[in-house]
């Protein structure tokens, strides 16, 4: 019995001891994982107009529009047409004086009036300039859906379009990281407004072991700001950049990538 006790207190005792070596001592692996920390931009042009409407939807507008018409209250100048239906009866039948007030410029005139200005009016074209010669580069495309700013960046040795991404430098919050890098990346002509502090995504990768670096990777963190209303577009034509919506952002960014932007695009 003394002698079964003692094994096992002695493979306690070794198990115990390791456990403790591997607590106190950390791994050549744990030491070397240090990762650069990168804020990355998602700059929004929301949509000009609103979208056009599909058969359905249309459809149903009608048909909501005919109610509302049929439940609705005779308006003001409704009324006053009426009335004034009635009063040239009246002046017809020689009740009233030709001089009335009422008669001076009635509501078919004023109707005549507002109907002759409609018909000047010219809806702007849904399809502009820049959709029909596919200027990547213009925010006067694809009105009707939501652009994504992208920027080329060099990775390695290769060129990519990305979202504006930069390293974080020591002082900085993150949200300052982010306002920095667009500002490096397309100048300060795009006004925009950024949604809060806290990034809205998150992307890692590592680099490649021939690259040759103390760490092990990046992790950026994005943050999210929409484009402010009549404000300029990027101003500097030596920077390369497109204005991508969600489908084509799907063709040109690669996987993993995408995947992950892909999750916070609304």
């Amino acid at each position: 019995m003394n002698i079964l006790r003692n094994s096992v207190n002695k493979t306690f005792q070794i198990a115990y001891g390791r456990q403790l070596a591997s607590k106190s001592t950390p791994s050549a692996a744990h030491k070397k994982e240090k990762w650069d920390i990168f804020a990355g931009v998602l700059v929004e042009r929301l949509p000009i107009v609103t979208k056009t409407m599909t058969p359905l939807e249309a459809k149903f507008k009608t048909m909501l529009d005919q109610i509302e018409f049929e439940n609705s209250l005779k308006s003001n100048h409704e009324m006053r047409k009426e009335m004034e239906k009635h009063q040239t009866k009246l002046l017809k039948a020689g009740k009233i004086d030709l001089d009335s007030e009422a008669l001076k410029q009635t509501a078919q005139d004023l109707e005549d009036i507002y109907n002759e200005e409609f018909n000047k009016f010219k809806p702007a074209l849904r399809v502009t300039e820049a959709d029909k010669k596919n200027d990547l580069r213009s925010l006067h495309r694809k009105l009707e859906q939501t652009l994504i700013l992208l920027t080329e960046q060099k990775l390695g040795d290769k060129s990519y379009f990305l979202l504006p991404q930069g390293l974080h430098a020591p002082g900085e919050s993150l949200r300052q990281t982010a306002e920095r890098v667009l500002r490096d990346s397309v100048g300060d002509s795009p006004k925009v407004v950024f949604y809060g502090n806290a990034p809205v995504g998150f992307y890692k990768y590592k680099y490649p072991s021939a690259a040759g670096r103390d760490t092990l990777g990046a992790k950026v963190f994005f943050f999210r700001c929409v484009l402010k209303p009549k404000s300029s577009n990027v101003s500097q034509d030596k920077i390369k950049y497109q204005w991508l919506d969600q489908s084509e952002l799907e063709n040109v960014l690669k996987e993993p990538y995408y995947r992950s932007v892909s999750q916070f695009l609304l």
